[in-house]
């Protein structure tokens, strides 16, 4: 039982939890086909506001926010959204698996910002294991070859904006802020950011892709709460590392549900 109650093993479950559930939810964006990429940063943060605004209203504090916390809350969510519409960007332009693996460039950016952000200097250890799975992981991926140069920058850029993202994910944690205050500021700074553009370019969806997009929503939803408690156990310059293996998962789903879908198409 002592095990379970180690921060550090704790954080890395979830690390890993929240690959699982984040793989899932870029799998059902690439599912949902060809739609605008703010429609689809909408709906994947939708339902996620809809859960942390109810955890919020059943909890004793409700929507208190800790003193000090607003300026953190506002950078985790403007970099947040940068990361989000980014990946979302550069998963309908390049692999699914490779958007994956450039978006999880974000492990060495939250190593990096958490140096001046958070005072948390990862030692030569950390640093190597962090560079050998991330190069492990591209040697496998090779997320370069045959992907436009601009879809791979924007795949990048994602995962800079998730790693500062998370740098301040943690910051708050270490603050005391609560974990829904913290998904629930996200995912509705989210909403209004990326509503006007829906409904300036809004398309009209069928059912699956409907139902895609809420399930987008759904694995995203479990994803953010995670990674939010992930990083208040444990530093980024320790588990950081463990989130590569959304790669693992992504590669997975990519195999499965993308392979089938390629066949339903052949058989029309």
């Amino acid at each position: 039982m002592k095990k379970l109650r180690n921060p550090l093993l704790i954080g890395i479950l979830l690390v890993v939890a929240d690959s699982f559930f984040f793989s899932l939810m870029t799998a059902m964006v690439r599912l949902s086909g060809d739609l605008p990429t703010m429609e689809k940063a909408f709906f994947r943060n939708f339902i996620a506001s809809i859960v942390s605004v109810i955890a919020l209203l059943r909890s004793k504090e409700k929507f208190h926010v800790r003193q000090g916390s607003l300026p953190s809350l506002f950078l985790r969510a403007i970099f947040g959204s940068l990361g989000l519409i980014c990946n979302f960007w550069a998963i309908d332009h390049i692999g699914l698996a490779d958007a994956n693996i450039l978006n999880k460039m974000s492990p060495f950016f939250a190593i990096l910002f958490s140096i001046p952000i958070l005072q948390e200097v990862p030692n030569l250890v950390e640093i190597v294991t962090v560079i050998i799975a991330f190069f492990g992981a591209a040697f496998v991926v090779k997320p370069t070859m045959g992907a436009a140069m601009l879809p791979a920058m924007v795949g990048l850029l994602s995962g800079c904006g998730a790693g500062i993202a998370y740098t301040f994910v943690r910051k708050l944690g270490k603050m005391g802020e609560r974990g829904p205050v913290i998904v629930a500021f996200f995912s509705i700074f989210s909403c209004l950011l990326t509503l006007p553009f829906m409904i300036a370019d809004f398309v009209p969806m069928t059912l699956s892709q409907l139902i895609c997009l809420l399930l987008s929503g759904v694995f995203a939803a479990g994803g953010q709460f995670t990674i939010t408690a992930a990083y208040r156990f444990a530093p980024a310059k320790t588990i950081s590392v463990f989130d590569y293996s959304q790669v693992m998962f992504a590669s997975l789903w990519g195999f499965l549900f993308l392979a089938l879908v390629r066949k339903r198409v052949d058989k029309q």
